[in-house]
C-alpha cells in the first residue's frame, strides 16, 4: 500500500512538474518569438511606407567587399523590391542577396501577388515580407528571419536542456518528497498493525481459557465444585475481556473524536482528593504508604469524569508497579496546575519513559497479574492530549515520577 501511494505521489508531483514546465517554457518560447516578429515587422513598416530613390535593378557588389567579421551565416535582413505600373522593377538594399538575379526577383513577386495578405512568410527561402500597393506600384519589403530561426531553434534546444535536467532534479526531490510525506502514514500502519497484533494476543488468552472451560463444563465426568470453577473462570474471563473492549472503544472514541468532552472549570485540587480516597484501603492492604501534598482550590478547565479517569490511572498504575512508597503532590506552576504520582520501583530508562505511553507496551511483564491491558497510559495520554496539557515521565535513583500539566 505504502509503495502504491508512494508511486501515486511521485506520479503527481511530476505531472505537476511537466505541466508547468511545459507551460513556463512554451511561454517563454512563444513570447520571445512573437517580441522577434513583432520588432521584425515594425521594422519592415517602417520601410515599407517610407518612399525611397530609386536606383535600377543592379547586380550585387563583389563578395569579397564582405566586412571580415561578418559571419558566413549572416545577412544584412531587409531589402525592398518595387515595380511600378509599367512593371519596370527596382531594388534596395539586400547587398548580400543576388538581388541581380531577374527570375529570383520576378519569382518572388510572383509568390507575394498571390497571397492576399499583406505580411507572411516564405518559407522556402526563410523571407518574411510586407507589401505595400499604392498609386505608384506594389512595394515589397523582405526580411530574412534565418537569424530569427536559429535564434528559436537554439532557445527550444536550450529548454529542453534545461527542462530535462531540471526534470531529472524534480524526479529525485519528489522521491525523497514521497519518502518523508509517507513516513507519518507508515509509522501509523506499523502502529496500527502492532495494535491489531496486540489486541488479537490479549483476546485470545481470555477467549482460550473460556472455550477450555467451557468445555470441560459439559463434561459429566467433572464434579459439582469442579464445575463451578469452570463457571467461575468462564466469568473472570469474560469480565477481563470486557475490560479489553471497553478500553479499545475508549481509544478509538478519543482517536476518531467522537468522545464528547464537557469543559467546565473543576476544583482539581477537589477531584484529585476524591480519587485518592477509595485507593488508600488498597494502599494499606499491600502495606505501602501513600503520602499526599495538595494545595488547595486550584482549578483548571476540562471535563471532569475524563480527568478523574487519567488520576485513576496514574493511581493504579503507582499501586500496581510501586514496591513501598508513593507520594502524590499538587501544586501550581504559573499558569498551569502540575499533578505528580512518584513511587519507588524498577527504574525506567530514557526509551522506556517514551515507549511506556504506547499502546499494549509494559515495563515490567512480570508484574503482570492479568488485569492489566497496557492501556491505561496511552489512554491517560490521548486524554491530556485533548485537554491541550502534557503527561510525561521522568525516572532517576528508582523512583519514577510521573507528570501531568494541565
Amino acid at each position: 500500500m505504502l509503495k502504491r501511494m508512494r508511486l501515486k505521489f511521485v506520479i503527481v508531483i511530476m505531472s505537476i512538474v511537466t505541466i508547468l514546465f511545459g507551460a513556463i517554457f512554451y511561454g517563454i518560447i512563444h513570447f520571445t518569438k512573437q517580441n522577434i516578429e513583432r520588432e521584425s515587422i515594425q521594422i519592415m513598416r517602417g520601410i515599407t511606407f517610407t518612399p525611397p530613390v530609386p536606383v535600377p535593378l543592379k547586380p550585387i557588389e563583389p563578395v569579397e567587399n564582405i566586412p571580415e567579421n561578418m559571419p558566413n551565416n549572416m545577412r544584412m535582413p531587409f531589402f525592398r523590391i518595387s515595380i511600378d505600373k509599367n512593371g519596370i522593377i527596382t531594388t534596395f538594399g539586400g547587398d548580400y542577396y543576388d538581388l541581380s538575379d531577374e527570375n529570383f526577383v520576378e519569382k518572388l513577386l510572383e509568390i507575394v501577388e498571390e497571397n492576399k495578405d499583406e505580411t507572411g512568410i516564405i518559407s522556402e527561402y526563410n523571407l518574411r515580407y510586407m507589401k505595400n500597393n499604392s498609386p505608384l506600384g506594389l512595394s515589397v519589403t523582405f526580411a530574412d528571419i534565418s537569424n530569427e530561426q536559429m535564434m528559436i531553434r537554439g532557445l527550444i534546444r536550450n529548454s529542453l536542456i534545461i527542462g530535462f535536467v531540471a526534470y531529472v532534479l524534480f524526479f529525485g526531490v519528489s522521491l525523497l518528497l514521497a519518502k518523508w510525506v509517507t513516513k507519518p502514514v507508515e509509522k501509523a500502519w506499523n502502529e496500527q498493525k502492532k495494535f491489531i497484533a496486540d489486541a488479537s494476543h490479549e483476546l485470545k488468552t481470555p477467549l482460550t481459557v473460556i472455550m477450555t472451560n467451557a468445555e470441560m463444563l459439559t463434561d459429566t465426568d467433572y464434579s459439582e465444585n469442579e464445575r463451578k470453577g469452570f463457571t467461575k473462570n468462564i466469568l473472570s474471563m469474560s469480565k477481563r475481556m470486557r475490560g479489553l473492549v471497553e478500553s479499545l472503544l475508549e481509544l478509538a472514541r478519543i482517536d476518531n473524536g467522537a468522545a464528547k468532552t464537557v469543559s467546565e472549570k473543576i476544583n482539581f485540587s477537589k477531584l484529585v482528593m476524591s480519587c485518592i480516597l477509595p485507593f488508600e484501603p488498597l494502599f494499606y492492604e499491600k502495606n505501602m504508604e501513600l503520602s499526599v501534598n495538595a494545595e488547595n482550590s486550584l482549578c483548571v478547565v476540562g471535563d471532569k469524569s475524563k480527568l478523574k479517569q487519567v488520576v485513576d490511572i496514574l493511581l493504579d498504575n503507582a499501586l500496581k508497579y510501586s514496591e513501598n512508597n508513593v507520594s502524590v503532590n499538587l501544586k501550581s506552576q504559573g499558569n498551569h496546575v502540575l499533578l505528580s504520582v512518584a513511587g519507588n520501583g524498577k527504574p525506567l530508562s530514557k526509551s522506556e519513559c517514551k515507549d511506556i505511553f504506547k499502546r499494549f507496551y509494559r515495563a515490567d511483564e512480570s508484574r503482570n497479574d492479568g488485569s492489566s491491558y497496557g492501556l491505561g497510559l496511552s489512554i491517560a495520554e490521548s486524554i491530556i492530549t485533548e485537554h491541550g496539557g502534557k503527561i510525561w515521565v521522568e525516572s532517576y535513583n528508582s523512583i519514577n515520577i510521573f507528570y501531568i500539566l494541565l
